[in-house]
């Protein structure tokens, strides 16, 4: 990248409603997000919202896509790769005492391991995140450690994805409704991976996790929300369930021991599209 650039660039992130515009898309990354949902999960004026969206896409660090109606708005990940790189390796001058703490990590190593702890986040922690974490525990044939947890305080699971998880087979026993702070705390597992599977978790702001892990957002949509009679409300959760089986089904077939985690990246990125394409 060159100096004048990567100078706009960094000028365009020195605004703090820039800067946060673009923090709330990269949690989205490599998928897009409409201008409604960016502006209510950070409380902007929509007018303010379209100036900042205009900069950050002026100097490349975003771009817009057409989807039927729908405008999206999503990070230029080449870019941002650009960007980064300048100040590591032209600015910083790739100096090893300012980057070793970046590039090496426990996580490194155990990339090949059988044995990967893995987060779901969901915003209550009643049905998808659940789904998710007793998906992963039966299907994972012992290689993965699952758990999950909700960003909203006092959920309880929902009854409707107890029977969906009991139907199929599922023993749940020892599931429960548990609040992300149980695994920012310190003597915790240090996750591999950890994925968002609703908007709302993925807007949230979340501290960065220790060990560098994997993230990947595979929203779905609420089906705590769905209206109706019971059978009707009983079949959302059922696709919602069937949805959270492809991607986890999807993500044990994947040949870790062969992978590096730029290769894993972006097999998780492309989980979500590639089986929403195959339903």
């Amino acid at each position: 990248m060159e100096q004048m650039s990567a100078s706009h660039a960094f000028a365009t992130l020195g605004h703090p409603g820039r800067l946060a515009v673009f923090r709330l898309l990269m949690r989205f990354a490599p998928q897009g997000v409409r201008p409604t949902e960016i502006a209510a999960a950070l409380a902007l004026k929509q007018n303010t919202l379209s100036h900042h969206l205009a900069d950050l896409t002026s100097v490349g660090l975003v771009a817009a896509r057409r989807q039927g109606r729908s405008l999206f708005y999503a990070v230029d990940l080449d870019a941002t790769e650009a960007l980064i790189g300048y100040l590591a390796l032209d600015v910083g001058r790739g100096r090893p005492d300012l980057l070793s703490r970046l590039l090496i990590s426990r996580k490194d190593a155990a990339m090949r391991d059988t044995d990967f702890d893995v987060l779901f986040i969901c915003s209550g922690n009643s049905a998808r995140s659940i789904f998710a974490e007793a998906l992963l525990r039966d299907l994972g044939k012992g290689r993965f450690q699952a758990f999950s947890a909700g960003t909203r305080p006092g959920s309880e699971l929902n009854p409707f994805a107890l029977d969906v998880l009991r139907r199929n087979g599922h023993d749940i026993t020892g599931l429960r409704s548990k609040h992300v702070s149980e695994f920012q705390q310190p003597g915790v597992p240090v996750m591999d991976f950890v994925f968002t599977v609703c908007d709302t978790s993925a807007a949230e702001e979340c501290p960065p996790w220790p060990g560098q892990p994997i993230t990947g957002h595979w929203g779905l949509p609420d089906p705590v929300k769905a209206t109706g009679t019971d059978a009707e409300k009983a079949l959302v959760f059922a696709r919602t369930y069937a949805a959270l089986r492809r991607r986890i089904m999807a993500f044990v077939e994947l040949p870790f021991e062969s992978l590096t985690r730029l290769s894993l990246q972006s097999h998780v990125d492309a989980i979500a599209t590639d089986q929403d394409a195959k339903a």
